[in-house]
C-alpha cells in the first residue's frame, strides 16, 4: 500500500478569508517503510502571512517572492499523490486549503478526495486517547518520537514526524520487536529471539519407559498421604 503523509503551512487559518498555502511537504510510505520519495514545495501566495502564522512557521514574504504559485505546480503535486492514501493530522484544515487552491487553479481539478483516500490521525488519536491532548507535540511525547529539532513548524519536517507517530500508533505488536532491538542496541547484548516450531518442525516427545514408570509409582507409594499424584 502506498501512503503519503502530508502537511501544509499557510498564511493564516481560513481560506474563506483569502489565506493561501505557502508550503506543502509530503513523505511516502510503502509497506510501512519510508521510501525517501518525498515531495516538498514552497509557494508564492500573493499576500502576507498573518503575524500569528508567521510566528508559527517563520516563512517570510521575502523568502517566498521567487517561488512558484500553486497553479504552476498543481499537476506535479496531483501526479505525486494520485491513488495514495493521504495521512494528515487534523485533515479538515489541510484538505480545506488544498481544495480551495484546486478550485482557484481550475474547476477541472475537482477536490482532493477524488484523488486519494484520507486518514485523519487526529481522529484516530482522539479515539485511542480520549480526553487527552492529541496535538503533534503531545503524541510525540506519548509515543517517544524525538521532535527536539523542531523549533518552528515546517511542512516537510512535520510530515516526517507525523509519519513516525502514525507508525507508532498503528504498529501493534511490531513495537515489541522494536523494543527488543532497541534494548539490544543500548546494552550491546544480543536479544535472543526464538521462533515457535511449525507443523513441519515438531518438538521430539520423549516418553518414560515401563521401568521408569514403575520406579515413579514406588516413590509415590513411599510418600504415603503426601502422594497426591498417585492417581488412585
Amino acid at each position: 500500500m502506498r501512503q503519503i503523509v502530508l502537511d501544509t503551512e499557510t498564511t493564516g487559518l481560513e481560506p474563506k478569508q483569502g489565506h493561501r498555502i505557502i508550503e506543502i511537504g509530503c513523505v511516502e510510505l510503502v509497506g510501512r517503510k519510508l521510501t525517501g520519495n518525498n515531495y516538498h514545495q514552497y509557494l508564492q501566495p500573493d499576500r502576507e502571512s498573518d503575524e500569528a502564522a508567521l510566528e508559527v512557521h517563520g516563512i517570510t514574504s521575502e523568502f517566498l517572492q521567487d517561488k512558484p504559485r500553486f497553479a504552476d505546480t498543481v499537476d506535479d503535486f496531483l501526479d505525486y499523490i494520485r491513488g495514495a492514501e493521504l495521512i494528515i493530522h487534523n485533515a479538515p484544515f489541510d484538505v480545506g486549503f488544498l481544495d480551495h487552491e484546486l478550485k482557484m487553479a481550475g474547476k477541472q481539478y475537482g477536490e482532493i478526495a477524488t484523488y486519494c483516500e484520507i486518514i485523519d490521525t487526529l481522529v484516530m488519536a482522539r479515539k485511542m486517547r480520549p480526553g487527552q491532548k492529541n496535538n503533534l507535540d503531545a503524541l510525540c511525547k506519548h509515543y517517544d518520537v524525538n521532535n527536539t529539532h523542531r523549533e518552528l513548524h515546517g511542512a516537510l519536517l512535520d510530515s516526517e514526524i507525523l509519519a513516525e507517530v502514525y507508525l507508532a500508533m498503528t504498529g501493534g505488536q511490531v513495537g515489541l520487536l522494536l523494543d527488543a532491538e532497541q534494548e539490544e542496541a543500548k546494552s550491546g547484548v544480543a536479544v535472543e529471539q526464538r521462533r515457535l516450531p511449525s507443523d513441519r518442525e515438531r518438538l521430539k516427545v520423549v516418553r518414560a519407559d515401563q521401568a521408569e514408570l514403575s520406579a515413579h509409582q514406588d516413590i509415590i507409594k513411599n510418600m504415603g498421604d503426601a502422594g497426591l499424584w498417585s492417581g488412585s
